[in-house]
């Protein structure tokens, strides 16, 4: 007789430790953005460590997010979504006592690794805790509760930092060993039937190859003076990754999934709206904290209206999105979302945080918030049944790839538009020679973001509407 995977008992447990852990995995970037500037002045670390601190969680994640999908599924998905939080808390810990820029970034690796195993695993246990017709009302409890620490995430970040010093950005990271152990003690030995399919593969070589491209592919864009062997080294394992998993038996991305132009289209509208997103989100704190004079605290102001229009408008917009289609809606969040950074651009050389900048990130919020459902839907309108969590797993690895190249690419644009003056992007100062040179960086940035946004609204005409 098959075992269950849990106890009717134990399933609202199963559910709790999923979000807490999917949680830890969904602040860690906003937060690490709003300490960035702290953690740079306490580490001593340049503008290229510090996007390497963010790129290197970036990195293993979208690598890898994909090969922990499969992972789960063979040796068992709550063992591999502990492991997963295991290697997360450790690399926090790491992250916490970390001395150099170099032990950061290692530390930040490992933490990618432990997510991509255990936030593919977070809403895979919850479909196998509970039966079809109550899986649909967890997954929105799931949505709903790490929508809400999302947005508190970034609030608790500014307050550590802005009343902790050094010690408080040190404390986000230790927070992360009381909730991992909780979620630990809650998934332990209540999944008995948790046993894995042993004739499952795992893409090692896929994983390894993707590893290789993207890592060198970050390293060519961060650093200017790097050789030009590089980036055809990353171009070569990109290619050879592609040609990989076109003859793969276990592809971590089946590549016949691009045959539907639906999901084709919905991947790349993905692509290039996450790139704009993780471009503004990224370098705003910095620039509002080392050349505005705002807080860490009130910087989080610029975050919470996206997180609270997200998780408001998600729902009314999944069902626009299935009455009219995804891609109206699509188009319109992402037409608001390159309104609202042009207006960024406009207003950067002024610095006026409370006044330009918070009331146009709640713009973008908005259009984020008609745009992030009915993307999830039409990436999954676009599969075949049966391959709706293969679907989902390579659009979170685009959103991931897109934040990767986006942070790494638009810091030497910002380094360019600064120029060649001290203290540099990033670097606190209070110069009117820094102020000017700050805010046309982060216009470049925010300009170029703009550009971005405005085309993913035009591609996202060409979503098909879904045949009733």
């Amino acid at each position: 007789m098959p075992v269950s995977f849990c106890a009717e008992a134990d399933q609202g447990i199963i559910l709790w430790a999923a979000i807490l852990a999917s949680s830890m995995g969904f602040i860690d970037s906003s937060v690490t953005s709003i300490a960035l500037p702290a953690m740079r002045e306490a580490l001593g670390a340049s503008l290229p460590q510090a996007q390497w601190i963010n790129a290197s969680y970036l990195l293993a994640v979208s690598a890898l997010v994909l090969v922990g999908g499969a992972m789960g599924d063979r040796f068992g998905i709550a063992r591999i979504f502990s492991l997963g939080i295991f290697v997360f808390v450790a690399g926090s810990l790491a992250c916490a006592f970390a001395l150099t820029p170099e032990q950061m970034i290692a530390a930040r690796a490992a933490k990618g690794v432990g997510a991509a195993m255990m936030v593919p695993g977070s809403m895979a246990m919850i479909s196998r805790a509970y039966p079809r017709a109550e899986r649909g009302r967890a997954l929105g409890l799931w949505a709903a509760a790490s929508t809400l620490t999302t947005a508190l995430g970034p609030v608790l970040g500014g307050m550590f930092v802005t009343w902790g010093g050094e010690l408080g950005w040190r404390m986000i990271f230790a927070l992360n060993l009381p909730l991992g152990l909780v979620a630990l003690w809650l998934v332990r030995g209540r999944t008995p039937g948790d046993i894995g399919k042993p004739g499952v593969r795992v893409d090692l070589p896929g994983a390894g190859l993707a590893t290789l491209g993207l890592g060198l592919m970050a390293w060519a864009l961060t650093d200017a003076a790097v050789p030009a062997w590089v980036a055809l080294a990353a171009i070569a394992s990109l290619a050879a990754f592609l040609a990989w998993e076109a003859v793969a038996p276990a592809p971590m991305l089946r590549l016949g999934l691009f045959r539907n132009r639906t999901l084709a289209v919905t991947n790349v509208v993905t692509f290039i709206l996450y790139f704009a997103l993780n471009g503004v989100m990224f370098y705003l704190p910095m620039t509002a904290v080392t050349a505005w004079g705002v807080t860490a605290l009130e910087v989080t102001a610029a975050f919470l209206p996206i997180s609270i229009l997200i998780g408001l408008l998600s729902a009314p917009a999944g069902r626009m999105a299935d009455r009219f289609g995804a891609g109206p809606l699509m188009a319109a969040g992402s037409a608001l979302v390159a309104c609202a950074y042009a207006g960024l651009w406009l207003a950067a050389p002024t610095g006026q945080f409370w006044a330009h900048v918070v009331p146009l990130t709640a713009l973008a919020g908005l259009g984020l918030g008609l745009v992030v459902a009915p993307l999830t839907a039409a990436a999954m309108q676009g599969a075949e049944d049966g391959e709706q969590g293969a679907a989902s797993g390579i659009n979170n690895a685009v959103a991931r790839v897109a934040g990767l190249i986006a942070v790494v690419l638009l810091g030497r644009v910002a380094a360019t538009a600064y120029g060649p003056g001290a203290p540099g992007f990033g670097v606190t100062g209070d110069s009117a020679q820094h102020l000017a040179a700050t805010g046309a960086a982060f216009g470049t940035v925010a300009l170029a973001a703009s550009l971005m946004a405005a085309l993913a609204a035009v591609l996202a005409l060409m979503v098909a509407r879904p045949a009733h």
